[in-house]
C-alpha cells in the first residue's frame, strides 16, 4: 500500500520516524531550506500569515515571535494537528485540519503564504495556486519549497547509509512516482522548475525568485555534510507576488 497526501504522517511509525529526522540540528530542513525559505519572507513584522502544509507549527511559533500579526496553519494530518496545537499554546496562533486542495480560502485573507514541502504531495498545483493567489492580499507574497525535480524525477529505493549516487531520469515525464521514505511507501508527484514557474504565471502571479538552497557553510556543524550537500540540489524554493493592482477575488 502507498499512502497518498498526508495521510503518510497519520501512520504512527513514518511520524516517529520524521520527527526524530527533523530534530537533527544538521538536517537538510534545517540548514538548506530553511535559511531560503526565511530570506523570501523577509520581514515578517505585522503580516498575517497562512502556511499550507504547516505540520506541527514550529515555523508558526517562530513567526509570530518575530513579530507576525496573525499565523493560521493547514494541514491534513490529524497527527500533525495534535502536534501543533500544542506547539501554538500560548499563542495567538491557529491551525486548522483539512485537506489542502479541499479548503476554502477566505478571500484577500492575509499578506503571505508559505508552504514549505508539502506541495509536491499534490496531483494539480494550478487550482491550488488560484485559491491562493485569490487569497492573498494586493501585493502579497506567496514562498513555497518542494522536493527538488533533480530529486523528484527518478525516485530510487531507500537505501541503507548515506547516499553516494542520483539517477537523473524521465525528467520530462512529469507525473506520479511513488517511493519508499521514512518506512513506508509514499506517492509524490515530479514536475519541472519550468512547471512551477509556468504555473505560477497562469495563475496569475509574478514571479520573483527561484533558488535551489545551494549549502552555506555557516548553516552547518560539520564540513563532511556540507561537502556532501553540494553534490546535488535537494530543494526548490521560489517566490511569488500577486500584483498591487490586483483586485481581490
Amino acid at each position: 500500500m502507498s499512502y497518498e497526501g498526508s495521510s503518510f504522517y497519520d501512520d504512527a511509525n513514518v511520524f516517529d520516524t520524521y520527527s526524530k529526522h527533523r530534530e537533527r540540528p544538521d538536517s537538510a530542513n534545517n540548514t538548506l531550506e530553511r535559511p531560503v525559505i526565511i530570506e523570501l519572507l523577509g520581514d515578517v513584522r505585522h503580516q498575517d500569515f497562512l502556511d499550507l502544509g504547516c505540520g506541527n507549527a514550529e515555523f508558526g511559533k517562530e513567526l509570530l515571535a518575530a513579530g507576525a500579526a496573525s499565523y493560521l496553519g493547514v494541514d491534513g494530518s490529524q497527527n500533525m494537528i495534535t502536534q501543533a496545537t500544542i506547539t501554538l499554546q500560548a499563542t495567538k496562533g491557529r491551525v486548522v485540519r483539512s485537506q489542502l486542495q479541499d479548503w476554502t480560502f477566505p478571500a484577500a485573507s492575509c499578506s503571505r503564504v508559505c508552504s514549505r514541502l508539502a506541495l509536491h504531495y499534490l496531483p494539480d498545483l494550478e487550482p491550488l495556486f488560484r485559491k491562493i493567489h485569490a487569497a492573498l492580499r494586493p501585493d502579497g507574497l506567496f514562498v513555497f519549497s518542494v522536493e527538488h525535480p533533480a530529486i523528484t524525477s527518478r525516485i530510487m529505493p531507500q537505501l541503507e547509509g548515506l547516499r553516494q549516487d542520483w539517477i537523473v531520469d524521465d525528467y520530462f515525464k512529469t507525473g506520479k512516482r511513488v517511493t519508499d521514505w521514512m518506512g513506508a511507501s509514499v506517492v509524490k508527484y515530479h514536475r519541472t522548475i519550468e512547471d512551477h514557474f509556468a504555473t505560477l504565471r497562469a495563475c496569475g502571479f509574478q514571479v520573483e525568485s527561484i533558488r535551489e538552497a545551494k549549502p552555506i557553510r555557516e548553516n552547518f556543524k560539520s564540513d563532511e555534510t556540507f561537502f556532501r550537500r553540494q553534490r546535488i540540489p535537494l530543494f526548490l524554493c521560489m517566490a511569488a507576488r500577486k500584483a498591487r493592482t490586483d483586485q481581490a477575488e
